[in-house]
């Protein structure tokens, strides 16, 4: 008989080694290969793999009659918004995000609601008690929610619990990291066991089209923990965000193979539990009456949901010999550092001996590059000491050239600030010569950084 090959594991990025060393050659990380038994391969089966031994698969032609996916509404509309209507039968959800921000919240929050809607509903928590939840749904006012649950780890218990009857119509799993397999050796979290455990999970729900739910949790750095391949063989994954010092969340979609990515709900947690956020423009933006200098109003574009923020820049001049600082909360530094290149080699204004600081308010997240236009506003008006006008918003890529390149979905922005009263848009002069703004909507184009700055100075 073959003796077993053994095989060496990252516990961090899921790469396979043939034998062990101290650093993972793929992500760096020192003493994560962990030894992990691996598949025996005779010389009958590495003779003839490729030559027999399987069965015929039926192939049918692209242009074959398809039913879109039935949903499952959750109840709540921005959940919904997020998973594209709802979940699908069927279908394996991977939701993470940081310890605390709300992702059990808000699982236990859709769970109640459908249950309460008909539908039947299977809540297993791996780092809680029963009461612990059954508690927490009492203080969220959903106590009498017909919800079944569970405080289990093995994912065998687990199955066969669930295949003695009916299978549950949504099946959440908190968290994939704390379930483990007796069909694999491992602590749980470890990258094998969870690996195993979502897999026979992700089996059962396509089996029995069970809408499956796994939390997991996330690295210092913010990605979900565990090997990469388990993002991939789930059908959507789901990015819970924000700041637990604000009280706004952000559940965006990163990978959704029933609907589109990239698309936001908005909530605002409170007492009784998460709250959607209807306008989320309206959470992002400061209400004043006075012009204030380094602040200006950006459309931001999340998947097709337009959304209002306020960026905000504070430029201070030092003593001579000083090093100047740059801080960014909210944005990418290194394109705040192209901006303000740009802004001296092209324009002529001076940040060098200035210390530069940027934020996005409210916490938001921005990575649209239609910011650069309103991160180049933001500045040169904290430079200069000039408002810029409080009903205008401003939009448009910079290049390193200085030439001002229009964005996408420059309608759909202009559409949005008109609905939230703004009446001025400063934009590249392609989207201007579109002129398809809201209502009385002012467009004023730019080809080049510097007409814009020239008429933020007054210049021209």
């Amino acid at each position: 008989m073959a003796k077993p090959q053994k095989r060496y594991v990252c516990q961090a990025c899921g790469s396979v080694a043939s034998r062990w060393q101290g650093q993972c050659a793929d992500c760096s990380e020192w003493n994560t290969l962990v030894e992990e038994a691996s598949a025996v391969v005779t010389p009958f089966a590495a003779k003839h793999n490729l030559h027999g031994g399987g069965r015929s698969i039926v192939l049918t032609s692209l242009d074959a009659e398809v039913t879109l996916p039935e949903r499952m509404a959750t109840g709540i509309a921005e959940f919904d918004r997020a998973l594209g209507g709802g979940f699908v039968e069927g279908s394996a959800t991977l939701i993470g995000g940081d310890p605390g921000i709300g992702k059990s919240t808000l699982l236990l929050q859709a769970a109640a609601r459908m249950a309460l809607a008909g539908h039947s509903v299977a809540y297993v928590s791996g780092e809680e008690a029963a009461d612990q939840v059954r508690l927490r749904a009492r203080r969220l006012g959903l106590g009498n929610a017909p919800v079944q649950l569970a405080a289990a780890s093995s994912t065998r218990d687990i199955l066969t619990t669930l295949s003695t009857g009916a299978p549950p119509a949504l099946l959440v799993i908190d968290s994939i990291q704390t379930m483990h397999s007796d069909l694999i050796e491992g602590a749980p979290g470890t990258v094998s066991q969870v690996r195993a455990s979502a897999q026979e999970l992700i089996r059962f729900a396509k089996e029995r089209g069970t809408a499956l739910v796994l939390v997991g949790h996330v690295t210092k750095d913010g990605t979900i923990a565990g090997p990469r391949v388990l993002e991939h063989m789930v059908d959507t994954v789901l990015a819970f965000e924000g700041e637990r010092s604000h009280q706004y969340r952000i559940l965006r979609a990163i990978k959704n193979r029933f609907g589109g990515t990239d698309e936001i709900g908005v909530f605002s947690m409170q007492s009784e539990g998460l709250a959607e956020v209807a306008n989320p423009s309206a959470l992002f933006l400061t209400h004043r009456e006075e012009g204030v200098t380094g602040a200006t109003v950006f459309p931001a574009l999340e998947g097709t949901r337009p959304v209002l923020v306020e960026i905000q820049a504070l430029v201070v001049r030092l003593a001579s010999g000083a090093t100047p600082r740059r801080a960014v909360v909210g944005w990418d530094s290194g394109r705040l550092a192209m901006i303000l290149a740009v802004l001296e080699a092209r324009c002529g204004l001076s940040f060098s001996t200035a210390e530069v600081y940027l934020n996005i308010a409210g916490g938001y997240r921005v990575q649209d590059p239609a910011a650069d236009l309103a991160v180049a506003a933001a500045l040169v008006s904290a430079l200069s000491e000039r408002p810029v006008p409080s009903e205008s918003v401003a939009f448009g890529e910079v290049a390193l050239s200085g030439e001002l390149r229009p964005v996408a979905h420059g309608p759909l922005r202009l559409k949005e600030a008109g609905k939230l009263g703004f009446e001025r848009a400063l934009v590249p002069i392609a989207v201007a010569k579109d002129g398809k703004g809201e209502g009385a909507m002012q467009l004023t184009g730019f080809r080049t950084l510097g007409q814009f700055v020239d008429h933020m100075l007054g210049r021209g």
